[in-house]
């Protein structure tokens, strides 16, 4: 490989994995942030972490207090963390692209794990390691649904999971290995509480594995007790600040989500139990010497839980739209500024208010975004509808990626360009709708949906995803 191409792949590796930071990013104030709910005796407690250290990061004041009440506790990690380039460059003192190398890094991560949860009194036949693709599993939720091939991880180059000691080893990286993997471990713990990273999570695996968790509680809802679901926020743009370890500060909301409708919790921790968090968080040598000043960020007087309500849309007959062309505005925004949307708080940036709004009408899912001028007349967007119904499959269900640049709509399955029949948009410099026939969706009872917007091919931001229940 030519020196300059690996310098220039590098550096973008390097700029992707420093965390940004940003002044105006974090918020002071408490809000309406109520206590978690307690932890007692008769708890079954699942903690899902996408890498080896968001366990710990996010929940190790929940881990201490199950321990302290005799409570059960399982930890399921999603992958073995084997794509932290910088980390690994860092910690190694060497730069290598062999993938033996990774997984060597893989299992490093594994034995951190278990000595951070030894520290905060979790046995280790009570850790769980699926090991798949570190940076590939939201792909695989979205693309990888009984294909022929299963996804190759860009690193490693192989495309089952390799660490004979984990859960998984040898299962191939498709949507439908990962599911099962999940619904087995919750059908047989039976937990009551879980932790699982939030659906606005900057990091692609976070986002999966909270997909993936609401998948299965889906379709387990009749062979398990009632679950309570509580997701953590580790990645996100300029937040926690300051940096560094600060015990005395408090852990609030990124100042990008006070009018996100997140219910909002949150756990204090003791001296004592911070303390141990510290020392538990630095139990990841890969990590922290690299990357200290943000994970020692975390251990602060509180960790802070919470998820965005589920939205409900009933259908809904538009009379007017039968006299009037989708694209004849006036009548149609009435009917949207009425009561045919539900509208959302998201964190997309250049959105006036952050406005994001939903409605079936007439048998299909509208979106309405309302812009700023900077996005002027043309919208660059991707979004993400996964829809979930009761009476199919899910891995026969469609999931869909569409790709919106002005009045061009590409319409994707997995990997597939599908006829978007049905399908249309119109935007001025202030709104931007979408109509997606609800038949393109497979007739879903519910869709998890989030956006993407560009500027130019730029990512500006994206929106958390949310739950749309369709009634």
């Amino acid at each position: 490989m030519p020196r300059k191409v690996f310098l220039l792949i590098l550096y973008v590796l390097v700029l992707g994995t420093l965390p940004f930071f940003n002044k105006e990013g974090y918020s002071s104030t408490e809000g309406n942030i109520r206590p978690l709910d307690s932890i007692e005796k008769d708890d079954r407690i699942l903690i899902l972490a996408p890498h080896p250290d968001d366990e710990t990061i996010a929940c190790a004041g929940v881990i201490q207090n199950a321990i302290a009440k005799g409570a059960q506790l399982k930890v399921v990690y999603l992958t073995n963390g084997d794509h932290n380039q910088l980390a690994f460059i860092v910690y190694e003192k060497r730069i290598t692209l062999r993938k033996g190398e990774f997984i060597h890094m893989g299992r490093v991560r594994r034995k951190e794990a278990i000595a951070a949860m030894r520290l905060l009194g979790v046995n280790e036949k009570n850790l769980v390691f699926l090991g798949y693709p570190d940076f590939g599993t939201f792909s695989i939720f979205a693309r990888y649904w009984k294909s022929e091939k299963p996804f190759k991880s860009m690193l490693t180059r192989i495309s089952k999971v390799p660490y004979k000691e984990n859960f998984s080893f040898g299962s191939a990286y498709k949507a439908e290995n990962i599911l099962k993997d999940i619904e087995a471990i919750i059908s047989e713990y039976k937990p009551n509480k879980i932790f699982v990273s939030h659906p606005a999570d900057t990091n692609v695996d976070h986002k999966a594995f909270y997909l993936f968790l609401q998948i299965a509680l889906l379709n387990l809802q009749d062979k398990i007790p009632p679950v309570k679901v509580y997701p953590y926020l580790v990645h996100c743009v300029g937040w926690p600040l300051p940096r560094h370890y600060h015990p005395q500060l408090d852990l609030n909301p990124p100042k990008q989500f006070q009018n996100a409708q997140i219910n909002w919790m949150r756990l204090e921790l003791t001296p004592e139990q911070l303390d141990k968090k510290y020392r538990a968080i630095l139990c990841y040598k890969s990590q922290t010497r690299s990357s200290a000043f943000y994970l020692l960020s975390f251990a602060r007087k509180n960790e802070l839980f919470g998820d965005y309500p589920a939205v409900e849309l009933k259908k809904q007959v538009s009379l007017k739209e039968q006299a009037v062309s989708f694209f004849g505005f006036s009548d149609l925004y009435q009917d949207f500024e009425d009561s045919a949307l539900a509208n959302i708080d998201t964190q997309i940036s250049g959105i006036k208010s952050g406005q994001v709004s939903y409605a079936v009408v007439d048998n299909s899912l509208f979106v309405r975004i309302e812009k700023t001028a900077e996005f002027n007349y043309r919208l660059v967007a991707q979004l993400y509808l996964f829809g979930y119904s009761s009476m199919t499959p899910f891995d026969k269900m469609p999931k869909i990626r569409i790709l919106v640049k002005g009045k061009k709509i590409d319409v994707y399955n997995q990997n597939t360009k599908v006829n978007s029949k049905g399908a249309s948009s119109e935007t001025t410099p202030q709104v931007f709708i979408l109509k997606i026939p609800l038949d393109l969706l497979g007739k879903p009872d519910m869709v998890l949906a989030s956006i993407r917007s560009f500027r130019g091919k730029l990512p500006v931001d994206v929106t958390g995803f949310r739950k749309l229940l369709i009634k």
